[in-house]
């Protein structure tokens, strides 16, 4: 299921107008079912299939406490009925913002207005040349949200071994439609896909061989052919798969949890041994091969869904430390690091793509954690972040005034659209139904709103760069009122009912790595929960 907002980058010229959201923002896409050697993923077109997963992702959706006919709140806890208050519009204007992120870029020796297609890996690039005047080779398509396990390997290969390369990002069927121009040349709809000197070749596994074999001088990722480092590595390929076949298994299985966890983690036990085998930390040894390429984006994605729906700590426990080693070594990796996504979107990207994830009672706490629902892990002030921490390890840590103007540069420096896309929350739900309960690209926007949420995201915006504490210790503080005071017109009080519908919407579908990095994007789901909790009388000081 998709429950965030998919973000496509407005340079995009595919993309429909209809699509754009968040931050570059457009409505996000998933990755081609996983299972896709599989006799049933040519099913997942048919209306069969989708008759099933509207059925599967109804329940999910009730499971999360959530009206089918709004879903903008899939995960927010059922509570009786708050009091909505009104709220002072006397946050900074946009510009005024726009002069502070400026001002902390330069304090902080970052940018994050640069140009995406320059500098380290970025998820928003869609022309990477790594300095070379050459003309490029490879157009690489795939998905518009980075959830794609298979696009995340070659994604992830052309930059370690900076094949300079353009991206054109397609859309998922589940989600909308794929262009003709794009089917005229792969019938199937499959990604990945390049173009090589304008040939066209699919499936990852060919696309990843035809790269090493086609720029031997763009830092090889594999031994030579015909020498045991080659066998070995070949070998280890055969072992992720193996893996991936154990862990569906148990993922999306309802019964035999004992027997599939065990299996499961001997598999583990078998991994953690290969990785020590050449000292690590990484499979071949001290340096990144296209070994570790293919496990990155599989073992992402199974230590964020084991954790959610089978509560299985894969990582941060200390039970498999050549494994957690393996995760830090490529969480040390700006290529990686930049592609890397969180539990959040991979716990709820799955469902649809698999037919249905089976949720066991031992994952209910992580789940909660991981969907906000603990009362901590998506609140001020935030849990630390770190390599062991839980509901997600993340072994580079975090930063938080780096973190917190990350988030206020993505919505300070999109801020029209990303305004338009909150008010889908109090708005109309679109006329095509999608798959995804959190999905609706064709939802009408309640735009007669515009000036309450414009109003409320420029106090979010502006908690982020200045911290909450300073920020209602200012003349600018978000102020609440149970009535509309009589009140000078520049601190005019506004409705925040529509505001709280808007800010539920924006901060369920934030993205990772599609709108931002995963620090980033939990401090810009806290500060949303601060506002959503000041103006529903849990969290700010009410007049």
């Amino acid at each position: 299921m998709r429950c965030l907002a998919a973000q496509i980058p407005c340079k995009d010229a595919a993309q429909t107008a209809h699509y754009r959201a968040f931050v570059n923002l457009q409505t996000a896409k998933p990755w081609p079912c996983l299972r896709r050697r599989e006799p049933t993923h040519r099913a997942h077109e048919g209306s069969r299939r989708t008759i099933r997963a509207q059925s599967i992702l109804q329940n999910i959706m009730k499971k999360l406490g959530s009206d089918t006919r709004d879903s903008s709140r899939p995960m927010e806890a059922a509570t009786e009925p708050l009091q909505t208050l009104s709220f002072s519009d006397n946050a900074p204007s946009w510009e005024e913002l726009a002069d502070i992120v400026r001002a902390q870029h330069a304090e902080l020796g970052v940018d994050f207005w640069a140009d995406p297609n320059e500098g380290p890996t970025h998820p928003l690039a869609l022309e990477r040349t790594f300095g070379s005047s050459q003309p490029v080779r490879v157009k690489l398509y795939r998905d518009h949200a980075a959830w794609c396990p298979y696009c995340h390997k070659v994604w992830l290969q052309l930059e370690e071994k900076r094949i300079p390369y353009v991206v054109q990002k397609i859309n998922m069927r589940a989600y909308g439609d794929k262009p003709p121009e794009f089917l005229a040349k792969v019938p199937s709809g499959l990604l990945p896909v390049i173009e090589l000197d304008g040939r066209v070749v699919t499936e990852s596994a060919v696309i990843m061989a035809l790269l090493e074999r086609e720029f031997p001088d763009h830092n090889p990722l594999l031994p030579p052919e015909g020498t045991p480092a080659r066998q070995r590595a070949e070998g280890l390929m055969r072992l992720e798969r193996r893996l991936f076949s154990d862990w569906l298994g148990w993922l999306c299985s309802g019964g035999g949890h004992a027997r599939a966890r065990a299996q499961f983690e001997a598999s583990l036990d078998l991994l953690a041994q290969e990785l020590e085998r050449e000292g690590g930390p990484y499979f071949l040894g001290p340096s990144l091969s296209l070994v570790d390429v293919t496990f990155a984006p599989m073992l992402e994605r199974m230590a964020a869904s084991l954790a959610y729906y089978k509560g299985l700590a894969l990582r941060g426990q200390g039970r498999w430390p050549a494994i957690d080693r393996w995760f830090a070594a490529m969480e040390s990796r700006p290529t990686y690091l930049a592609t890397r996504s969180d539990y959040y979107t991979h716990a709820h990207d799955l469902p649809p793509q698999l037919g249905g994830c089976a949720q066991h009672p031992e994952g209910a706490a992580l789940a909660a954690a991981i969907d906000g629902q603990d009362g901590t892990s998506w609140r001020l002030p935030l849990p630390p972040l770190g390599a062991a921490c839980a509901p997600e390890p993340y072994s580079p840590g975090e930063e938080p005034p780096r973190d917190r103007l990350e988030a206020a540069a993505r919505l300070v420096g999109n801020h029209e659209a990303v305004v338009r896309f909150a008010l889908r929350g109090p708005g109309r739900p679109g006329p095509r139904p999608v798959l995804a309960p959190l999905s609706d690209p064709s939802a009408q926007p309640a735009l007669e709103h515009w000036r309450q949420a414009d109003a409320a995201l420029r106090h979010v915006a502006h908690a982020l760069l200045a911290g909450v504490e300073a920020k209602q210790a200012s003349q600018q503080a978000l102020q609440t009122f149970a009535s509309t005071p009589s009140t000078p017109s520049s601190q005019e009080a506004l409705s925040g009912e529509a505001v709280v519908a808007a800010a539920r919407y924006l901060r369920d579908r934030v993205g990772v790595p599609r709108d931002m990095r995963f620090p980033a994007a939990r401090q810009l789901r806290a500060h949303l929960n601060w506002l959503i909790d000041s103006i529903t009388a849990r969290g700010g000081s009410s007049q």
